[in-house]
């Protein structure tokens, strides 16, 4: 899938690549599409978790090379 937007949250703890996806999200368009890259364990509870509360539609996620990248559409 593509993304409009990509958003480099390696190395960084709980809870920064959610807060920094929060950030990020307020300046794109509905339906536009944000893709985290995050290396913490608890992005993979956390970014669904905050997708939900939020009204994002969380995409999924894949592996890529030092952690994992999730896919979420603007809500």
């Amino acid at each position: 899938m593509d993304w409009d937007v990509e958003l480099d949250c390696l190395g960084l703890l709980c809870p920064l690549p959610v807060l920094k996806a929060r950030k990020r999200l307020i300046g794109m368009a509905a339906g536009q599409v944000l893709r985290v890259l995050a290396s913490d364990k608890m992005a993979a509870i956390d970014l669904p978790h905050f997708c939900a509360e939020a009204g994002h539609h969380y995409l999924g996620a894949s592996d890529v090379d030092g952690g994992s990248a999730y896919l979420i559409q603007c809500g």
